[in-house]
């Protein structure tokens, strides 16, 4: 996988993925799922981060993040990481690796495409069959915004939800987005419009990860 934008630059949007060291299950019972959501909001005090969705899964969590300065998405990361590795540790008395690595941070064109990536997020537990309604899980940021009372890390963001999102979300029909969405995200590749890609992926640093696999056709001798 290409290296992700680690410069973490200022007012773009992230789709952030980490999972547990060898695919291992990280969150094991319901209070290390509300120490790690706690941990969400003593980070964004520490340092001011929109999170715009989010989903805990057993050994793995998305997080949909818009730093405000440059620099601001890498150590608002850190800082998360590494109290919940060093939680962890004194909870369970282990040592070493919690997760397999750095997080992955892929940048989101700022339209429909964010919304995909929201929504695709707040799914993952209806899609990995841990409920039958995506409402249902506790450890997303859905069920939240269900709520007249949202937590103040909790941020609208720059595009605006629909009416019909809940249901746009408990929906599990095929989408070609999502297959486009899973190839950036295997790739480490900014998630747009094709020429908005281009321009991102020059900005940041991440022009392998837009180039065609493969090796190039062979040319003709002359």
């Amino acid at each position: 996988m290409s290296r992700t934008a680690r410069a973490s630059v200022g007012d773009v949007c992230y789709h952030v993925i980490n999972r547990g060291n060898a695919r291992s299950r990280v969150f094991h019972k319901q209070a290390d799922y509300t120490a790690f959501v706690e941990l969400i909001a003593e980070a964004c005090a520490r340092r001011s981060m929109r999170v715009l969705a989010y989903s805990l899964m057993p050994n793995h969590f998305h997080l949909v993040l818009f730093p405000h300065h440059d620099g601001d998405l890498s150590r608002w990361m850190q800082w998360l990481m590494t109290a919940h590795v060093r939680r962890h540790h004194r909870r369970y008395g282990t040592s070493g690796h919690v997760w397999q690595g750095r997080f992955k941070a892929f940048p989101i064109q700022r339209d429909e495409h964010l919304l995909t990536v929201m929504a695709y997020v707040e799914q993952n537990p209806l899609r990995a069959g841990l409920v039958q309604r995506a409402q249902d899980w506790p450890w997303s940021s859905l069920r939240l915004w269900m709520n007249k009372v949202r937590p103040a890390f909790l941020s609208d963001g720059p595009v605006d939800r629909s009416r019909e999102w809940l249901r746009e979300v408990n929906r599990l029909e095929s989408d070609p987005q999502l297959a486009v969405l899973r190839q950036c995200v295997h790739r480490g590749a900014p998630f747009g419009t094709t020429s908005w890609a281009r321009r991102t992926a020059i900005r940041l640093g991440l022009e392998s990860a837009i180039r065609p696999r493969g090796r190039p056709p062979k040319t003709a001798e002359k």
